[in-house]
């Protein structure tokens, strides 16, 4: 799902965040990157989703090498991504349920097919009966939640989220980790920035560690940690986001117009507690469009881009359009 290709990322003064980096996180799995504060986690997530470019290197999702993408061709793959900041980054004069559905909205998605969505991630995450509050009205732990939800509304293959307990007390992260741990057993990909090495060692889950902008370790997954356990942040049935029918145990989702865009179609997701299971992806050109005229940011930005600044950057130059055989990679 993810690879990173002797991946370099330099600033303008010199100074290098990431240094030949090669790593590959594989599709459904759930990763923690972890190092020190200046190690270059924050700049690898920010290179996943191209607000920066990488300096030497290839960066591939589902196959395609992300960093020869146009720039109108870049929204594509974000509305693919959600994102989970750290200080939430709530609009603060927009209601919950108006935080989670702000990028369906602009997406120019259907007020049944919002309502429907949102409504099912507010109950899952428990907060149905907090739509009509202000984020100035949440806890942490709340705001958190809404971020969430809003960062999974478009139905992301991948899930990123920066440091998302650094703000909340222990129990509260403990939730949010559980929480993340059941949206990766729906079968989305996770990967979590972290330094906070309690839970990295309480979930045993596979973690890469970065240590002045390299790779130092790849820790693999630890036999019979809290990682192997069903997440607790959600009862049976609770995680029906895309059902149909309450009495439905699995829905078939067919890929969204930017899911194909990319070449990240759709999955089947479980409404009870049992393993998800991938559906083969579409067979077509991951930057094709849908409709013919049709533009890459035709539609607006999906959440995390009204959450966030987007830094534009020129292409690299001299890289091919995808790897075919990295086969040095981990």
């Amino acid at each position: 799902m993810i690879q990173l290709y002797h991946v370099h990322k330099r600033f303008e003064n010199g100074a290098e965040a990431l240094s030949d980096v090669t790593l590959r996180v594989r599709e459904g799995e759930f990763v923690f990157l972890t190092g020190r504060s200046g190690a270059g986690k924050s700049t690898l997530l920010r290179l996943l989703l191209v607000m920066e470019r990488v300096s030497e290197g290839q960066i591939l999702i589902g196959g395609r090498n992300i960093h020869v993408l146009r720039d109108s061709s870049v929204p594509y793959l974000r509305r693919n991504i959600g994102v989970i900041f750290q200080d939430f980054r709530l609009i603060p004069n927009r209601t919950v349920w108006e935080n989670v559905a702000i990028g369906m909205q602009i997406l120019g998605i259907g007020r049944k097919e919002i309502d429907r969505r949102v409504g099912q991630l507010l109950e899952a995450i428990g907060l149905e009966q907090r739509k009509t509050a202000l984020p100035c009205n949440l806890s942490g732990g709340e705001q958190q939640r809404v971020a969430i939800a809003r960062a999974l509304v478009n139905e992301p293959a991948i899930l990123l989220a920066d440091e998302p307990t650094g703000n909340l007390d222990p129990q509260l992260s403990l939730e949010i980790m559980d929480l993340l741990q059941e949206i990766n057993r729906r079968g989305t990909t996770v990967l979590v920035a972290t330094h906070n090495t309690g839970l990295i060692e309480q979930y045993g889950l596979r973690t890469l560690e970065l240590e002045a902008g390299r790779l130092l370790h790849d820790h693999p997954r630890r036999e019979g940690g809290a990682g192997t356990q069903p997440g607790a942040g959600l009862g049976t049935g609770a995680w029906d986001l895309v059902t149909k029918s309450p009495t439905s145990t699995k829905t078939a989702l067919a890929p969204n117009r930017a899911q194909q865009a990319i070449g990240l179609g759709g999955s089947t997701i479980t409404t009870s507690l049992g393993d998800a299971t991938k559906l083969d992806r579409p067979n077509r050109d991951p930057l094709a469009r849908s409709d013919a005229g049709e533009s890459g940011d035709e539609g607006g930005p999906s959440p995390q881009q009204v959450a966030a600044t987007v830094t534009d950057a020129k292409h690299p130059k001299n890289q091919p359009d995808s790897v075919t055989k990295p086969e040095d990679l981990p």
